[in-house]
């Protein structure tokens, strides 16, 4: 596992995330899972999501935030499944 770079400080990267506008404003953000798990790490990053009443997904290599507490509901289009570039 590759360390953290010294200039990016744990907190202060937590708190730049959730202090978006996307997130300020109910929206949804994404940011890589290596990065979360590097920087500030998986249980960090989800206990904050938790403390806020928001909802994370991970889907592939992404964490996706929910910055709001409405239910999450699945859609595709069609019969087919949903895959990336089809």
């Amino acid at each position: 596992m590759v360390g953290r770079p010294d200039e990016i400080e744990p907190d202060k990267w937590l708190r730049s995330v959730f202090a978006s506008r996307d997130a300020r404003c109910g929206g949804v953000f994404k940011r890589q899972v290596r990065d979360v798990e590097r920087i500030v790490g998986r249980a960090a990053f989800l206990a904050e999501v938790e403390r806020r009443g928001w909802q994370a997904l991970e889907n592939g290599r992404h964490f996706i935030v929910c910055c709001n507490a409405q239910p999450i509901r699945r859609v595709r289009g069609g019969n087919s499944p949903a895959r990336a570039g089809e």
